[in-house]
């Protein structure tokens, strides 16, 4: 019904705007790009807009410096979205993670349209929702709606690079969020149509700088605090660690899953300062839910295993915050699987 609904705007030429999230990841980008190529297919015109950079090992993908970054280009962002007959919200369940575009977002008059897969999404924003929580990624539902067209038909190798960087990043490279079959089916008609895999996979994972892969050594060895007895591991980054490493967007990515090696570890937490917000990036393995814990204290949520929040405090208040809540969490975590 809600894909028949979508299809039906999609009758007649559109004027295509696609927005991302603020600090647009892999998923986000890779969906943008492969719905926008999508429906460049079906002969409408196609604008993506990101509300700031995104991150350097995602620049290689097909389209990706055809993205106009708000925060880079107000003007030509704006007069794009006036031009819009049609928008599209990918990757996120609110207008306000949005960011910097939230504000523009909000005055537009022509029909908004969802397409996620995070928790409470907010409904009465959107003419349509095609909102799913049970999929890995907003890649897959992609995917489909471009299976509910003809897939053989409108897949060509740019496109499934793009599908196969959200899903793949946004299941730590198929490492969790894939307890539906139909994730790995979805990789599997990627690889058929010609994709190579491997390649895709370096391009994101084998693209380190040795600042980054510096940065990563010290966030291991000199900031990461384990608290045993709650399951639950703390690496915090303040401004001068990123300084010092020479910090660019997206060298703090995956730092955050490393924790989770660890046998006895079932909550990774990465905190990271940036200008005047503190930032969490929570992960889990089983059955405990950080999606819970990051929207009860930290003005944040996400999904069970993967989630993320914000303060506007210090980073010793924000880490004691987090220290402090975690004996409320104690019972679920020792009895997480």
């Amino acid at each position: 019904m809600i894909l028949k609904g979508i299809a039906e705007l999609l009758n007649s030429r559109q004027q295509i705007v696609i927005t991302v999230h603020t600090n647009p990841d892999g998923d986000a980008i890779g969906s943008a790009l492969a719905f926008g190529q999508f429906l460049q297919k079906l002969d409408h015109d196609v604008h993506i807009i990101a509300p700031n950079h995104f991150p350097e090992f995602l620049a290689w993908l097909p389209g990706a410096d055809e993205i106009l970054v708000f925060e880079q280009d107000v003007k030509g962002s704006r007069a794009v979205l006036a031009a819009a007959t049609l928008v599209f919200c990918l990757d996120y369940n609110a207008l306000h993670r949005s960011g910097s575009l939230q504000d523009d977002l909000f005055k537009l008059t022509v029909p908004r349209i969802l397409i996620d897969h995070h928790r409470e999404p907010e409904l009465d924003a959107f003419l349509w929702a095609y909102s799913d929580t049970r999929v890995s990624s907003t890649a897959e539902l992609i995917y489909e709606f471009i299976a509910y067209y003809d897939f053989d038909k409108y897949i060509d190798n740019a496109i499934a690079q793009a599908l196969f960087t959200g899903i793949m990043t946004d299941t730590g490279s198929f490492s969790y969020a894939i307890n539906q079959a139909e994730t790995l089916e979805i990789a599997a008609k990627l690889v058929r149509s010609g994709l190579d895999a491997v390649w895709v996979h370096q391009q994101v994972y084998d693209t380190f700088s040795e600042n980054r892969l510096r940065l990563l050594g010290h966030a291991i060895s000199n900031c990461m605090l384990v608290f045993e007895e709650f399951s639950t591991a703390i690496i915090q980054l303040s401004k001068e660690d990123l300084q010092k490493f020479h910090f660019q967007i997206g060298d703090t990515e995956g730092i955050v899953n490393y924790p989770l090696q660890m046998k006895n570890i079932k909550m990774a937490v990465l905190i990271t300062e940036k200008k005047d917000t503190i930032r969490f990036s929570f992960r889990s393995k089983g059955s405990f839910s950080v999606h819970e814990v990051a929207k009860a204290y930290f003005n944040g949520g996400g999904h069970a295993n993967a989630a993320g929040g914000s303060l506007k405090t210090d980073m010793s208040s924000a880490v004691k915050q987090l220290i402090d809540v975690l004996p409320e969490y104690k019972a679920i975590l020792d009895s997480s699987n």
